[in-house]
């Protein structure tokens, strides 16, 4: 339980704008008419030297991937606190850009050479992003640049089209065709929305989007999630009233959809194993309408301080936050065949975000793989011995691997007689929730536009 993904935060640092991505980096030339398009570009758009050379040293450490993207992103502009929000914004966006079409940006920079990666991400950033470069390049560079627009990747292998790494796509030919594969890239290559989450212990979803649309936030309800809100743009939102008040937390749309799966009751016992920074623990507590005892178990101390900042925010007052050793820890022993409802929202490769953390892809190797599917399985059986007869038990991973997901689940499925498998697609119709996912819940960005999801709904047959 010692691996966990990223959370995102009320604000994040750097903040990234709603159209990175949807320009053409898919395949391979810049296809939206910006400002300098036949046209002298304004001081106010133009990059200077001083800021292509930050963006540029940037990239450098962050492609040395020693660090998530992000947390090398918020060092640097702590480092160079004089970048005003404009220019942080363009660095950013840059960066992340340069991660989702990472392999693609390399065949046509022959290598991984920093300063020629930052130019093709940034020439096709979107506007309002996109900032005039000609200015800060050689005339050989611009003649390069120009060469590079007219390139596209419909030639290029799977993996350089789909951006994933060649151990990825030849896991995933397994079980998906190449067509499938290479949708599932293209869809990680867009950014992921800005969606939101309604405490209903304090407010309703409809006095949110009112306040919010109101007070000059473009939002609307989610397709699938009854409690679900996705922002047009990305605002600061760590000191707005609402986030103040806990009447809304930062959750994509897809992991909302997991509390609805486990769909605990009032008055009961329910755990949240893997719990991280609370994201989906504060779902739970608010669909039991605060009673019964939630329990929220990590093996990070860090993890469960956010939570605890969180869940004083919330109004819930049936939250129980532990810090766990592993999961064979006594505190999880006590409650064997105790408990009616346990999620296990899996430590995983975290594939499924790669729209929000590109970065994963090039950090995670195959052996990484293999770890962690070796944790899973020990978290799942671990999770088993805590719910009793009838008692509910959801898997769940942020990845699209087969390796995390059916695998774990068939593998405990026959260790496990006693547990059969619940219908996802039905447990969420009989909540209102119209999504064809079939038996398993299986969220992909290009279909469902979320994060990538897998997840199964178990129960206990007998004891």
């Amino acid at each position: 339980m010692a691996a966990r993904r990223r959370t995102a935060p009320a604000r994040r640092v750097p903040r990234r704008s709603a159209g990175v991505g949807a320009t053409g980096l898919h395949h391979g030339r810049a296809a939206r008419t910006r400002p300098g398009d036949g046209q002298a570009a304004s001081a106010a758009d133009a990059v200077r030297p001083a800021l292509l050379g930050r963006g540029v040293g940037a990239l450098r450490q962050v492609l040395a991937f020693e660090a998530p993207a992000d947390l090398v992103l918020r060092r640097f502009f702590r480092d160079n606190a004089d970048l005003g929000r404009r220019d942080r914004g363009f660095v950013a966006e840059t960066v992340f850009a340069c991660l989702r079409r990472l392999r693609w940006l390399s065949q046509l920079a022959d290598g991984r050479d920093p300063r020629r990666l930052f130019i093709l991400a940034a020439d096709r950033l979107p506007a309002p992003t996109w900032r005039e470069l000609r200015p800060v390049l050689s005339e050989d560079e611009q003649a390069w640049l120009a060469r590079c627009r007219d390139c596209a990747d419909a030639a290029a292998p799977l993996g350089v089209r789909a951006d994933l790494p060649d151990w990825v796509v030849e896991i995933m030919r397994e079980r998906f065709s190449d067509d499938a594969i290479l949708a599932i890239g293209r869809g990680m290559q867009t950014p992921a929305p800005l969606d939101l989450r309604v405490n209903t212990v304090r407010v309703d979803r409809a006095q949110v989007l009112t306040a919010l649309n109101a007070g000059g936030i473009e939002a609307r309800a989610t397709r699938y999630s009854p409690l679900g809100i996705r922002l047009v743009s990305k605002p600061a939102l760590e000191r707005h009233p609402l986030y103040l008040q806990g009447a809304i937390e930062v959750q994509d749309e897809g992991s909302q959809l997991l509390g609805f799966l486990l769909a605990p009751r009032r008055r009961e016992m329910v755990a949240d194993l893997c719990a991280g920074a609370g994201g989906k623990t504060l779902l739970l507590g608010a669909l039991m309408h605060s009673e019964g005892r939630l329990y929220a178990f990590d093996v990070s101390a860090h993890r469960i301080r956010r939570l605890n900042a969180r869940l004083a925010r919330s109004g819930l007052s049936n939250v129980q936050p532990e810090v766990i050793a592993h999961e064979n820890d006594v505190r999880l022993k006590r409650l064997a065949g105790k408990l009616h409802r346990v999620l296990v929202d899996a430590p995983c490769t975290g594939f499924g975000t790669l729209r929000r953390n590109p970065d994963l892809k090039w950090r995670h190797g195959a052996g990484a793989l293999t770890d962690l599917t070796v944790k899973q399985s020990l978290i799942l059986e671990a999770a088993s011995r805590l719910v009793g007869p009838g008692g509910r038990l959801v898997y769940a991973t942020c990845s699209f691997l087969a390796a995390e997901n059916e695998d774990i689940v068939a593998a405990f499925l026959r260790r496990h007689p006693e547990f059969a498998v619940l219908n996802a697609q039905e447990i969420l119709a009989r909540q209102g929730i119209a999504i064809d996912t079939g038996e398993r819940l299986q969220l992909l960005p290009q279909q469902h536009s979320t994060d990538a999801f897998y997840a199964a709904v178990l129960e206990r047959r007998s004891a």
